[in-house]
């Protein structure tokens, strides 16, 4: 659970019903292809914004009604207009991608929050509307949900968000906090787990976790396999933010991960899910 890639995804889930698997392979391959634009290979910053730019202009051909240039966007067609997807939220996962390239910080935590509205809580969006479960209320559970998955990643990877960006790298953990805590960028860089790095990364488990279990109980709300399938996303979600609590918040000597054995566990918990979250 959460990892890389847009696994929010349940692509290749075998909960997925037959009949939306087509839409949701298509919607996640135009995802991951604009995530790579952003994030992987040696192309400069305007090349990856102008790459971007051009997924949002087949977005507004398809809203005019025109054919789309690129062929994941074409392959969005159908999908879009036969479950009535709206395109704002396409505009906003590009939005997020852009900024993905151009921005390494966040002030604070609302920052953060509008970052993960636009990168994390479309994808919640999307599978609702494939549903036909969108309500308001379903809609504020979802974002919950989501935006509480995409902090999960942010904490268990911040040596990773480091590493990677040579030269630029990425601290989603808010300034705010950073101060706040006493915790210095030099010291995320050196790896070093003291006391400060530890209150710091309980109070952002802890806001992460009360995000994820506020919106729990959509999951026992929603029938079938769409509700099976998001009591494991949120049952991993909170099992990640445990394994970083288990390992004393020390995200610098391993990744906290779950193993096989973990999925037999959240089995048994999913079995008794609503008892643990109750519908609401």
């Amino acid at each position: 659970m959460p990892v890389d890639h847009y696994e929010n995804f349940p692509v290749a889930s075998f909960l997925l019903p037959a009949r939306l698997r087509p839409a949701v392979e298509a919607i996640y391959r135009w995802a991951r292809h604009a995530d790579d634009l952003a994030d992987e290979g040696d192309a400069s910053i305007p090349e990856r914004l102008a790459d971007l730019a051009a997924m949002d202009a087949d977005l507004d051909a398809i809203g005019a009604g025109r054919a789309p240039a690129g062929p994941l966007a074409a392959a969005l067609v159908e999908p879009i207009r036969r479950h009535g997807l709206p395109l704002g939220l396409f505009h906003d996962l590009l939005s997020a991608f852009a900024q993905d390239v151009t921005t390494t910080r966040y002030a604070n935590f609302a920052e953060l929050r509008d970052y993960c509205r636009r990168s994390a809580d479309p994808v919640g969006r999307l599978m609702l509307h494939l549903y036909g479960a969108v309500t308001p209320r379903n809609l504020e559970r979802s974002d919950a949900i989501c935006t509480g998955l995409q902090l999960a990643n942010f904490w268990q990877d911040v040596a990773i968000d480091w590493r990677k960006n040579a030269g630029a790298a990425r601290v989603y953990l808010p300034l705010d906090d950073l101060a706040r805590f006493g915790v210095s960028e030099a010291q995320i860089g050196a790896g070093r787990c003291d006391d400060a790095f530890r209150a710091l990364m309980a109070f952002e488990v802890s806001r992460t976790r009360a995000l994820l279990e506020s919106g729990a109980p959509l999951a026992a709300d929603l029938p079938g396999r769409i509700g099976i399938e998001l009591r494991f996303v949120v049952l991993g979600g909170l099992a990640i933010l445990d394994r970083i609590e288990a390992a004393g918040h020390d995200v610098f000597r391993a990744r906290p991960t779950l193993g096989r054995a973990d999925w037999f566990r959240l089995l048994s918990r999913a079995l008794r899910y609503r008892r643990l979250f109750p519908a609401r």
